[in-house]
């Protein structure tokens, strides 16, 4: 009796694993089997057939960038889970707009831009798109519950907008704020060298300063006045209103929104930024006595921007034609391979490489929105540039929101730079930056000492103080490399070394400013910079656009396509799969800061092309 009863125990916990272990299995095996059909059904879905009289719904959620910073394998695995990536790339905007324009049966598109968040000349961008969807004889409703700024300047391209009654429009300017560590880096014992070229070149200010300096207030305030009155000036053409008098009510919101008793939409409509205060369901209505009402009878006839931009690539056909290839640089310049979001020099080379030898590809446009970094990388990526166009092809740089200082040095060799006015750009100038912790290790109890075969050797190990001859060493170089920055824009820019020089010094400029100085050829988007390239190309019209990146694997193809999927979505919703624990971010400021400084680890000398500048909307 003793010995069978651990028999029987042992036995009788083996049933129960192999229940549980069997339960288990079948639960995982029946959500797989549902995922499949989820994404299977989701990726050969039949492509709807529309109705005249549609509408597109043009609702965006997320921010607009140039290429996706995730793969799509991770983008389908944060769909799976609910936390979907909010980023949608610009490309897809621009081929849904410009693709209703010529569809009969897309009779006008119904914006909704309150979740979008873009760059002001992104905006101005997608705006361009709507001005030429538009130019077909069709209508654009904006339909919102409260516009910031940068969504506002969109939305006043539309022929009409409407407003929720307890919506808002909120127009406050531009302001360039950054944080200084100069105190707290001094309590830490953290000793920051800082060696740099051109009276202007601020971004390495914030861990040698504990304000801003004057020289960095006074270009900062010069070209974020610019953008402000480009801003202004093409809202008031648009809404046919005054600049003057709308600079005038932003200055005086503390005494008119008191007048209109704190109703911001009633202040919106007065002043004519809106054209109506209508709820969702009077704007549905409205839509449906423009258009036609849908088979419920209860909203109008309409189709939404991610299910017609699956319809375009559903019914792509082999295109035989010469391509246009558009490489995108886009995020901080570094050295090596790097993953979307970082331009690094070996990638970014290598597709440029792939364009160049493409018998395909007859011209090629490089969009760079950039606030530059590591200057070797930099080079790296001109050289590449100079290359293509010795093979005899041509390059246009098209720039985004920002291509400053290093996104300046890879742009600077091209046939053609265009720029929007509202582009951040120039920041022509380098600098060095080391970092120097003995005292903040003396704080600890800890020392460094030991012994060295010449006076330089271990001369870069942060325990150590800088020795005065380093600095020197280092002086000379990022002398020699701005020497040389200024002599490369001088010879693509058939200007003087002085005359680069006299509007370099680190100095940003928007981009009308930098057209009026010569750094920058013509103002206009990317829909510009492809038929300027074209047409040095000897294209003519009959040609196609690709974009040239990474090569994705089967795998990779097939989880883009279901990324967007909303039932893959709802599938994660409902599995509970979204409580999974979500990454902590940090402010967008101080991930770039440390952004920069990680890039640096791989920079012996720390040199850097680099512009600290953006809009805090």
């Amino acid at each position: 009796m003793s010995t069978s009863q651990p028999g029987f125990f042992v036995r009788f916990l083996r049933g129960i694993w192999n229940t549980l272990n069997f339960t288990r299995r079948l639960i995982l095996n029946t959500i797989l089997v549902i995922v499949l059909a989820l994404l299977f059904s989701a990726f050969f879905r039949s492509t709807p057939i529309l109705d005249e009289q549609t509408a597109l719904v043009l609702d965006p959620e997320g921010t607009v960038v140039e290429q996706y910073s995730a793969d799509a394998s991770e983008r389908a695995l944060a769909g799976l889970t609910g936390n979907t990536v909010r980023e949608i790339q610009l490309r897809d905007i621009l081929q849904v707009i410009d693709a209703a324009g010529r569809d009969p049966n897309i009779a006008r598109i119904v914006l909704v831009p309150d979740q979008m968040a873009a760059g002001i000349s992104t905006m101005r961008e997608i705006g361009q798109a709507l001005d030429r969807f538009r130019a077909t004889a069709k209508d654009v409703v904006v339909v919102s519950e409260g516009m910031q700024q940068g969504q506002y300047y969109l939305a006043a391209h539309a022929d009409q907008i409407l407003l929720d009654p307890q919506g808002s429009v909120l127009l406050e300017g531009f302001a360039n704020y950054r944080s200084y560590y100069r105190d707290a880096l001094d309590k830490l014992g953290v000793e920051v060298h800082l060696i740099r070229v051109g009276e202007y070149k601020s971004a390495g200010e914030p861990y040698i300063l504990d304000h801003a300096s004057d020289a960095a207030k006074e270009a900062d305030l010069y070209w974020m006045g610019g953008i402000w009155n480009e801003f202004l000036d093409e809202i008031a053409a648009m809404r046919k209103l005054d600049s003057a008098a709308i600079a005038d009510d932003i200055a005086q919101l503390d005494v008119l929104v008191p007048t209109f008793n704190g109703d911001l939409a009633k202040l919106a409509l007065d002043h004519g930024l809106v054209d109506k205060l209508a709820t969702r369901p009077q704007a549905r209505k409205l839509l449906s006595d423009l258009g036609k009402p849908d088979d419920s009878g209860e909203t109008f006839r309409q189709v939404n921007w991610s299910n017609y931009l699956g319809m375009q690539v559903a019914s792509r056909l082999p295109d035989a034609r010469p391509e246009v290839a558009v490489v995108v640089a886009q995020g901080e310049i570094v050295q090596g391979e790097q993953a979307k979001g970082d331009v690094g020099a070996t990638t970014t080379a290598r597709l440029l490489r792939q364009v160049r030898d493409d018998e395909r590809v007859k011209a090629v446009v490089l969009r760079v929105d950039s606030p530059g970094g590591d200057a070797y990388a930099s080079e790296i990526i001109r050289r590449e540039v100079k290359l293509i166009q010795e093979a005899g092809k041509p390059v246009v740089v098209s720039m985004g929101d920002v291509a400053a200082s290093g996104g300046y040095w890879i742009s600077m060799d091209a046939d053609e730079i265009w720029a929007q006015p509202t582009t951040i750009t120039g920041s022509i100038g380098i600098y060095g930056m080391l970092v120097t912790i003995p005292q903040t290790l003396e704080k600890l109890g800890i020392y460094t000492d030991g012994v060295a075969t010449t006076p330089i050797a271990g001369a870069f190990d942060i325990r150590r103080p800088l020795d005065p001859k380093v600095e020197t060493i280092l002086t000379s170089v990022i002398q020699k490399g701005y020497r040389d920055f200024i002599g490369k824009v001088a010879s693509a820019r058939g200007k003087t070394p002085a005359e680069i020089n006299a509007i370099a010094q680190g100095r940003v400029w928007s981009g009308s400013q930098a057209r009026q100085r010569g750094l920058v050829d013509k103002l206009g988007g990317l829909h510009d910079a492809i038929s300027a390239a074209a047409a040095i190309g000897k294209l003519g019209n009959d040609f196609q656009t690709r974009y040239v990146e990474r090569k994705m694997s089967t795998w990779e193809r097939f989880a883009l396509s279901l990324s967007n999927s909303d039932a893959a979505v709802s599938f994660g919703r409902w599995s509970g799969l979204t409580s999974l624990p979500t990454r902590l971010l940090a402010s967008s400021e101080l991930q770039r800061v440390l952004g920069m400084l990680n890039h640096l680890g791989g920079n012996r000398f720390g040199v850097v092309a680099h512009c600290n500048c953006g809009l805090n909307e």
